[in-house]
């Protein structure tokens, strides 16, 4: 499997079967983090962490309060694309890491991130 970024400056082929990413919300300044796999039928949300609580943050039903914040497994069928918004106006982006090495994605303002399966995978 290959997990391909759809950046301003073109396609970027990751050859993994998942990866993280994870971000700091821009009003309450609270780590959110994800795991992710890359599949035949898209890209499945495996995990995911939010360190804190504030507006619209409220842990799923499941989730496990730990070390200040909140574990939950979201129950959702496989993605066929996954669209992070660049506006630049968030003070960062989100950290994209796989394979051992991490990238922040997104941070300058431009045109969305897509995230995909690779065709031909």
């Amino acid at each position: 499997m290959s997990l391909c970024l759809a950046l301003a400056g073109g396609v970027l082929r990751l050859a993994v079967t998942g990866f993280t990413l994870s971000w700091t919300h821009s009003v309450e300044r609270v780590e959110w983090w994800e795991r992710w796999a890359v599949t035949p039928a898209g890209l499945r949300i495996e995990e995911a962490r939010v360190r804190g609580s504030g507006a619209g943050m409220e842990p799923p039903e499941g989730a496990r309060r730990v070390a200040g914040g909140w574990d939950y497994r979201p129950d959702l069928p496989p993605l066929p694309e996954l669209v992070l918004a660049a506006s630049g106006a968030t003070g960062g982006g989100w950290t994209l890491c796989a394979a051992g090495e991490c990238r922040v994605i997104g941070a300058e303002a431009g045109p969305p991130v897509t995230l995909s399966r690779c065709a031909g995978d």
